[in-house]
């Protein structure tokens, strides 16, 4: 899987909104090998767009398109200030990965030491983290740069996302958390969707 995150200040979220709806209806047939798009606005204004390709090849192909060029002409005047595209082709999925049926989605984004250790922990706590927090329908981890992180992580609600975060913790899963924080060497960015729009293929 290849993941293309998108990063930039909305000058209106209702008529970026607008805008991806139009690309889901008009433009995402043409799309091929599109798996799936996540994007919202958080409450300061930060636009936060992450869509699955099933391969970089995918994805330049579908920016190579005419009509989707001038739908990103259009769409980038909806912005305040400099774009950035993060390109990320390693990428982890997790309890099942990106997921339609989310109410609110978190989206991490920091440094990590390792791709290959992120991978690992992940994989390893799957079970007990699934059965401890019925909350967290799904995920994906997806490394940009040198060491660069976006993990995205479905919620069935923001209710029940924070009474997850507030559990008692047993020790297999306090231990698995301790370890996947440790993978990080910088200070982690949290941007909560709480109104996530949610795309993928019909």
């Amino acid at each position: 899987m290849f993941i293309q995150v998108i990063e930039g200040r909305a000058i209106d979220a209702g008529e970026l909104h607008e805008a991806l709806e139009r690309w889901a209806d008009e433009l995402s047939p043409g799309a091929q090998g599109w798996l799936g798009t996540t994007a919202g606005v958080t409450d300061d204004g930060l636009f936060v767009n992450i869509a699955r390709f099933t391969t970089r090849l995918a994805a330049r192909r579908n920016s190579d398109r005419p009509e989707q060029g001038q739908w990103w002409v259009e769409t980038a005047k909806l912005f305040a200030g400099e774009v950035t595209f993060l390109d990320c082709e390693q990428v982890v999925e997790y309890l099942g990965g990106g997921s339609d049926e989310a109410r609110f989605v978190q989206v991490l984004q920091g440094r990590v030491r390792a791709p290959d250790q992120v991978r690992e922990a992940l994989e390893r706590g799957q079970e007990e983290l699934a059965a401890f927090r019925t909350d967290l329908i799904g995920g994906t981890a997806a490394f940009y740069g040198e060491d660069g992180c976006v993990e995205t992580a479905y919620f069935t609600s923001e209710l029940a996302a924070r009474q997850g975060e507030a559990k008692l913790q047993p020790p297999a899963i306090r231990e698995l958390l301790r370890q996947w924080q440790e993978l990080f060497v910088s200070d982690v960015d949290y941007f909560d969707l709480r109104e996530p729009w949610l795309y993928s293929p019909r």
